[in-house]
């Protein structure tokens, strides 16, 4: 008996499809929809004084829920509206003027940490790419050396997107620090499915966001930085609720809040911040150990599947390194997924890597053969030979 699949009456859309797609939009849960009814009635109810009576507070307050998922103490994670705009606050917390002035990531990052980190060389930066050979990992002494004493950041993805890799965060963060090196650590595609304890790790900034596995839907993304770096970082993407006196409206350079408001900007999505609410709270009902030993029980199944077929797995074999999903490069890849699609079979498919499959805690073991099937009889269809 799976204990897990008691979660499934929770989350209505499992019941209307083959739900293989949380590591691109996690499914949305039954109480989402109560909050969303919260918020509306807040707003008609109570109007401006909602804002005294919680809203001011929740990007702090929905953060301290990530947090308990991720490692980080009270106060220490601010919501936002998705990594592009966290990203982009931590680059620009940074001083690119002088000689350490390196960014290093890896070339299997997402390509919004890639955009961004390229686009910080016009405030001097000098971003290096550490090639990948397979497009499924970068070994990890390769990413090591490229990091020096004029390095001042390491931004790397604690999964990879396309390939579902795992990157050895820990020592990732040993060697930034004993160069000097800080390290923003992209961890939506492991939190949630994956443990990630930024507080032990040690990581100096965590980026992610709730459309995936913390099934908290579009719009609430959030930013975690290390507690003892707060007093020295002054990032140039702020804005208002940032200032230490923000009803006081200066015209003036901004005066830092000494607590993590001073790495919020304008007025935040309120009604994200609700719809995210029920996930987090289901996530940390379930645990992420928990989902972490079913996740890694069925990928190892599917990829077993996917090889009795003859399906490429474009992902790692090994448990220890493998993420939530198991990505299948099969031929005509965009038309099978449009099919499956077309079935009611929720997967995605990413050029260059192929098909990615994610159970997640609430996925049914016939759905895995299932969607084997699907692929396979696809393929096997007149029109794919």
């Amino acid at each position: 008996m799976d204990e897990l699949l008691n979660w499934r009456r929770e989350f209505p859309s499992l019941e209307q499809s083959v739900y293989m797609i949380s590591h691109s939009l996690g499914a949305m849960p039954r109480r989402a929809r109560e909050r969303l009814n919260e918020y509306a009635d807040q707003w008609t109810n109570r109007s401006i004084r909602a804002w005294s009576e919680g809203w001011w507070e929740m990007p702090v307050a929905v953060g301290d829920l990530v947090g308990r998922i991720i490692g980080a103490g009270p106060g220490e994670v601010v919501m936002h509206q998705n990594v592009s705009v966290c990203q982009g606050i931590i680059l620009s917390c940074l001083d690119w003027s002088g000689k350490r002035n390196k960014i290093v990531f890896e070339e299997t990052t997402f390509s919004t940490n890639a955009y961004l980190n390229h686009a910080t060389a016009a405030a001097g930066a000098r971003p290096v790419c550490v090639p990948s050979e397979d497009a499924i990992r970068v070994p990890l002494e390769r990413l090591l050396a490229a990091i020096d004493h004029e390095t001042l950041l390491v931004s790397v993805s604690h999964v990879a997107y396309r390939s579902s890799w795992i990157q050895d965060l820990a020592a990732i963060t040993g060697r930034a620090h004993e160069m000097g090196a800080l390290v923003a650590a992209d961890i939506y595609q492991s939190a949630g499915s994956v443990p990630v304890d930024v507080g032990a790790i040690g990581v100096d900034f965590a980026t992610g966001g709730s459309v995936k596995w913390l099934c908290g839907g579009p719009g609430a993304g959030y930013l975690y930085v290390r507690r003892d770096l707060w007093p020295q970082l002054e990032p140039r993407v702020t804005g208002w609720m940032a200032h230490r006196a923000p009803f006081a409206f200066e015209s003036g350079p901004i005066d830092y809040a000494a607590d993590s408001f001073r790495f919020l900007n304008g007025t935040p999505g309120i009604p994200a911040l609700y719809a995210a609410l029920s996930g987090y709270e289901i996530i940390l009902d379930v645990g992420v150990e928990r989902i972490r030993a079913k996740s890694l029980r069925q990928t190892a199944r599917l990829i077993e599947l996917a090889r009795e077929n003859g399906f490429r797995v474009h992902s790692p074999l090994a448990d220890a390194e493998r993420g939530g999903t198991v990505v299948l490069d099969v031929p005509h890849g965009q038309r099978v997924t449009d099919e499956l699609l077309r079935r009611d079979v929720l997967v995605d498919y990413r050029p260059g890597a192929g098909i990615r499959v994610a159970p997640h805690f609430y996925t049914k073991d016939e759905e895995l053969d299932l969607t084997i099937a699907e692929i396979r009889r696809i393929l096997d269809a007149p029109a794919f030979r």
